[in-house]
């Protein structure tokens, strides 16, 4: 009998995804050791403290290139660069769940709707802490995203999408004022989720059964020298296509977006539209890019359908939207579309371009939905956009910054959003996909006309009524707030430094 040879593990690639773990893990203890009027400050400082100190060791071992623990876990450029904006992207969003304000009542509220609400007997909850165990639940999915956009074999890919989406499925039913409409988005996300993950399980069975093999380096060797039937390959991939377009939020599997959107607490939703992104759209990149790259030719012109058909499906469906969160919603399935044509064009320039869509999206929405949990009244925040009328009048400052996160949305010149889609349609036509730019333009047009109707609504409009106040943000949310407005204009003007990073960034290890 041979000896067993044991994988060799770098663990300083590993370091980051440990770090999460290990303060998720620590999160728990806490909910039982440490009293009750305290866990909030303890959890918050832990959760931040473990996203900088994994960011820091990222920094420190950003020119490692190297794949361990057997071909399961590869550390390269897109690794490093995707690891790091999920840790980014979610210390911001963990600022957003742990603001906390006095409003004038006197009643302790958060404006993560995580924290406030209700008790069981319907009085307003007055100085009590809320849902802590949100942030242990936040740190296991970060960690599993930075494992899922470092996989390198489909059954640690698997693992991984299990590992941040548990998590999500909690943190969604988390409302307290909202609660059946949260509990319903939560177990809508949790069904579906299910059956996309059981998609993908069974593709890489397929896959497996294709290539004799789970590593993407071994379907690539297989796919290039095809010995078994064709059918199981094309199988495989549509079926692990599917479970990452679902996570992708891309069309026909788009479906939870808006309902899940509309009822998690509106940090978590920021939590999930910034980072749930970039670790769903890095997944994907890994699999067509290393796995898939001699196939191209057949998955091109389905998965352009795809996008296509997500562009005009959020695009048209946003302009009939009358709550806020939702028509954010229809936008992120829109940009999910942008997204995939950079996906699409298969060459080191879309690789880069749709990272940096990735980043500069999600500081945007981060600011979005920051602002989305400013606008309330006594029942909690006011997303119909009719009580958004006159905002403008009453707090110009707020309707300016979302005015212009609104037209970074849209692509205006001197945004983020511009540079974004100029650089994923400019890979699009250099990768041959110019059909795909054509319908992108298009879709850019239609979905101008919610963001613009949102602006009108907010500056010529007059205060009813019903028009709530706006709450004055915290430190925390005025951070998060701030960053957001701060990147979306600092990559519409000098958008030199991260493109270069992204550019560096665009080599995938096998």
């Amino acid at each position: 009998m041979g000896e067993l040879k044991l994988p060799a593990i770098d663990y300083g690639a590993l370091a980051p995804m440990l770090i999460l773990f290990g303060v998720a893990c620590a999160g728990v203890l806490v909910e039982v050791l440490v009293p009750r009027r305290l866990r909030n400050v303890v959890q918050l400082s832990l959760a931040l403290l473990g996203v900088v100190a994994a960011l820091t060791v990222l920094i420190v071992n950003r020119n490692l290139r190297i794949v361990t623990i057997g071909g399961a876990v590869a550390f390269d450029g897109p690794t490093i660069f995707l690891q790091g904006a999920i840790l980014v992207l979610g210390g911001v969003s963990l600022l957003l769940i742990g603001e906390r304000s006095v409003e004038a009542g006197g009643a302790f509220v958060a404006q993560a709707a995580v924290v406030v609400g209700s008790d069981r007997d319907g009085k307003q909850s007055t100085g009590q802490p809320g849902l802590t165990e949100v942030y242990p639940l936040a740190a296991f999915a970060l960690g599993g995203m930075l494992l899922f956009v470092a996989a390198n074999d489909l059954l640690t890919m698997f693992v991984a999408l299990e590992v941040f989406s548990l998590p999500l499925y909690l943190m969604c039913a988390l409302a307290r004022r909202r609660r059946l409409l949260s509990q319903e988005a939560a177990l809508k996300y949790f069904l579906l989720g299910s059956y996309a993950s059981a998609f993908f399980l069974f593709g890489v069975a397929l896959l497996y059964g294709y290539a004799g093999g789970v590593q993407l380096s071994v379907v690539h060797d297989a796919v290039a020298n095809p010995q078994h039937s064709q059918l199981l390959l094309y199988g495989g991939l549509g079926l692990v296509a599917i479970g990452l377009l679902f996570k992708s939020a891309l069309a026909p599997f788009h479906v939870w977006t808006p309902d899940v959107y509309q009822g998690a607490p509106t940090p978590i939703t920021a939590f999930m539209a910034a980072c749930t992104k970039v670790a769903a759209f890095g997944a994907l990149l890994r699999v067509l890019y290393v796995a898939f790259e001699g196939v191209r030719w057949d998955f091109q012109p389905v998965l352009g359908t795809v996008a296509v058909l997500t562009m005009f499906v959020g695009s048209i469906l946003a302009v009939t939207q009358t709550d806020m969160k939702r028509l954010l919603a229809y936008s992120s399935i829109a940009n999910a579309g942008y997204l995939m044509v950079g996906v699409l064009a298969l060459n080191d320039s879309g690789l880069s371009s749709t990272m940096l869509y990735l980043v500069a999206y999600g500081f945007s929405v981060l600011g979005a939905f920051a602002i989305v949990s400013l606008v309330r009244d006594s029942d909690g925040e006011a997303t119909h956009l009719s009580r958004w009328a006159g905002i403008g009048r009453k707090s110009p400052l707020l309707a300016g910054v979302f005015t212009l996160i609104l037209l970074a949305f849209a692509g205006i010149p001197l945004t983020s959003g511009f540079t974004a889609k100029f650089a994923v349609f400019g890979a699009a036509i250099e990768g041959g996909q110019t059909w795909l730019v054509i319908f992108g333009v298009i879709s850019s047009m239609l979905i101008a006309f919610p963001y613009l109707r949102v602006v009108v609504l907010m500056w010529q409009s007059e205060p009813g009524e019903s028009t709530p106040a706006v709450s004055i943000p915290g430190f925390l949310t005025s951070a998060a707030l701030g960053l957001g407005v701060l990147v979306t204009i600092a990559l519409g003007v000098f958008p030199a430094p991260l493109i270069d990073l992204t550019r560096e960034a665009s080599q995938f290890v096998r």
